[in-house]
């Protein structure tokens, strides 16, 4: 992957102070600077006219086609990808990439809008709320299901929105939404709480264990209640270190021994999100447990998630969970696949000690997890 390079061509003028007048909590003025991050996805793709597939643009082919861009009340500094990319080929290396950038001007801007396809959207965005330790800034993701230069495009509300979320501040100052999110389609979602449920439909994501952080139509509407508080005395800390030795995999009605015992002894194996049943339920086969022990004594951390799109992992509500506690698998309670595995190759990438990541694994690090009273 090419290095990505700073594009200055598009820094717009500071303009004179804008009020929204439909929504008096947060106002944006000639002072917000938000750095746009363009990494490719549908939103900027253009057909190509000799095979009529969509491949991706570069940032200038996008803006060519949003004229309302110019108009946006934020001065806003674009840092594009050398070479856009579909994020089918987002990987760890190119998170890393992307919160060194941030972290890099973090000082200089108010909030940060990501472009990016939305097939590992929920990934990435989960993964960079590890990444950003102590983040008190927006970094907020966005894309599209149709390219901006289609009619009907949902690009336009969904990039202009993102700036002005990412711009947005409370009166004193303090941003609106401190944390990682994900906008589409009139929703702001925590990013470790989201997950792409539609691809089809403009309403591609949602997070369905935990509420909206903001609902935009008319005007945008913040659900502080629901929003992190961070410790503004704290610097940023930036962890880019990630260990991909994760393994995904989910059981079903007639899952084969051989096939679950290939999947345990993987070499170089560290840890494995099982999608169980329900509430976190596995048959109760001898052999099935028998392995999923033996891998928690090697060290392997097993992760236990439902495969159900809303509701909690709770191993002691019924014989077959809790014969999954007996053998060392953890609970991964309300967290979505991409967050868990996200999460542990963050933890991976920082600790050895798989007791370490176990225990870390049972505690909400930054609005990951519900975890029981």
């Amino acid at each position: 992957m090419p290095a990505s390079s700073i594009k200055k061509s598009f820094i717009f003028p500071e303009r004179q102070i804008i009020e929204d007048p439909l929504n008096a909590t947060h106002t944006l003025n000639c002072h917000n600077q938000v750095l746009l991050i363009y990494t490719g996805g549908t939103i900027g793709m253009g057909r190509n006219p000799a095979s009529g597939a969509l491949e991706p643009l570069d940032f200038k082919s996008l803006v060519a086609n949003m004229p309302e861009f110019d108009a946006i009340p934020v001065r806003v500094d674009v840092h594009q990808f050398a070479a856009p990319i579909d994020s089918s080929d987002m990987n760890p290396q190119l998170w890393a990439q992307i919160a060194t950038i941030i972290a890099d001007h973090f000082d200089r801007y108010d909030g940060f809008v990501i472009l990016h396809g939305t097939d590992t959207m929920a990934f990435t965005a989960s993964a960079l709320s590890y990444m950003l330790q102590n983040l008190t800034k927006p970094v907020i993701l966005t894309g599209s299901q149709l390219p901006i230069g289609q009619l009907r495009t949902d690009g336009r509300e969904n990039l202009i929105t993102s700036i002005e979320i990412a711009a947005a501040h409370h009166p004193d100052g303090k941003p609106m939404v401190p944390e990682v999110c994900i906008y589409f389609s009139g929703r702001l979602l925590r990013g470790n709480r989201a997950t792409k449920m539609n691809a089809d439909g403009f309403n591609a994501f949602d997070s369905f264990n935990y509420p909206h952080l903001a609902d935009a139509g008319v005007s945008i509407v913040y659900h502080e209640e629901h929003i992190l508080h961070p410790d503004y005395s704290k610097s940023l800390q930036v962890y880019t270190t990630m260990d991909t030795n994760v393994m995904v995999f989910t059981l079903f009605p007639g899952i084969q021994q051989s096939l679950v015992h290939s999947i345990v002894n993987i070499p170089q194996l560290r840890s494995i999100v099982m999608r169980t049943y329900g509430s976190g339920n596995a048959p109760t086969l001898p052999w099935l447990m028998t392995m999923l022990h033996e891998a928690t004594e090697r060290g392997v951390n097993i992760v236990n998630i439902s495969q159900c799109a809303a509701g909690t992992v709770e191993m002691a509500r019924y014989d077959t969970g809790f014969q999954l506690k007996s053998a060392g698998v953890i609970s991964g309670y309300d967290s979505t696949v991409e967050s868990a595995v996200a999460k542990l190759m963050h933890l991976q990438g920082r600790y050895d000690d798989p007791q370490q990541i176990r225990a870390l694994m049972n505690q909400s690090l930054c609005g990951e997890l519900t975890l029981p009273l």
